[in-house]
Order: C-alpha cells, then structure tokens, then sequence
C-alpha cells in the first residue's frame, strides 16, 4: 500500500509541474504577443533613413488625390521638381513635431514641392484636420488619403513616413519618422 500512495503522490506533484509548466508557457507566448503588439505600434522618434538600395531609382507610384482645399492633386504633375512626399495624422506626436520643420523648409525652398498626405481614414476628422492646419498655418499642398490606399501603396505603416522624390519621378530616399529642415535640405541637395 506505501507504494501505492508513494506512486500516486509522484503522479499528482509530476501532474501539478507539468499544469505549472503550461500555464508559464501560455503566459510567455501572451507576453510575446503583447510585446510584439506594442512594438509594432511604437511610434519611432528618431529618423531612420531606409538603405538607399531598397529605394533607389524605383519610380514612386502616381497617384491623384483631392486636398484639404478642394483642389485635384496628381504626383506625376510634379515630374521636373523635387518632392517631399510626407504621410501624417494629426493626432502623432512626431508629426506635430516635424510640422513646423516642414512649413519653415517649404517657405525658404520654393523650388521643392511638399506634399503632406493626410491618412485621413486614420485621422480624427474634417474639423481635426481643418484646426491642425490653420494652428500650425501650413501652406503647402495637403492631399487627403481619404480610403487609405496611397498609404498602403506607399507603405506607411509608421508615421510620419516621408518619401524624397526627384526631377524624373524617381525614389531617391524613405524616412520613417519626423524630419527637421536640416535633414530635409540634405536629403535634397544631392538629388537631381
């Protein structure tokens, strides 16, 4: 009988580690999936310029869009200028951010074209949009990605997320994350 019990016992306390095991397994892979969750959702600070080699010399895909003004906007129009082709919501803290940075450079670089698509199907609305434009008194051209395809297309999973663009239409950079004019001007002087 000693046996019995002392063979049963070792059967409830191997039972009992192995229910322990599990539920600290199922409690990691939720961990994991948590983290993972939450850095696919941090917003990056910091600038990170993608690897010339993936971008270069890829045409950047056109697209017509309207404006926050009402205008059509088409980016192959723009074929003979430089562009900065910038997607931003008015809720990112580092859109804001780089907001200002991007209005100074539009107003003392006449001959680069911004175009600041507003992912609109993220954003917080007509009036959001309306009140970021006029506190932050932005003046270049606003496109608004109303069903979210440029956004896909372009890949801006990550805001903001700025694209420089050639005279020929060409991808010369991505940016992912704010920019300051300093950086702007550097990604745009070199390019033809």
């Amino acid at each position: 009988m000693k046996l019995n019990k002392k063979w049963i016992t070792g059967i409830i306390i191997g039972l009992a580690v192995a229910l322990i095991a599990i539920n600290l397994y199922k409690t990691y892979q939720a961990d994991q999936k948590v983290k993972a969750l939450e850095e696919a959702n941090t917003v990056n600070l910091e600038p990170t310029e993608v690897d010339e080699t993936e971008a270069e010399m890829e045409m950047a895909p056109d697209f017509t869009l309207q404006t926050a003004d009402g205008k059509t906007v088409q980016l192959s129009d723009y074929r003979g200028k430089k562009v900065i082709l910038n997607f931003w919501a008015t809720w990112c803290p580092p859109c804001k951010a780089e907001m200002p940075h991007m209005q100074k450079f539009h107003e003392e670089n006449k001959d680069i074209e911004i175009l600041a698509v507003n992912l609109t199907t993220l954003d917080k609305g007509s009036e959001a949009l309306d009140k970021f434009i006029m506190d932050y008194g932005l003046t270049f051209t606003i496109p608004l990605d109303a069903d979210g395809t440029v956004g896909n297309q372009y890949e801006a999973f990550t805001i903001p997320t700025s694209y420089i663009i050639d005279t020929e239409g060409r991808i010369s950079n991505k940016i992912v994350g704010p920019m300051d004019e300093e950086m702007m001007g550097n990604l745009t002087k070199d390019i033809p």
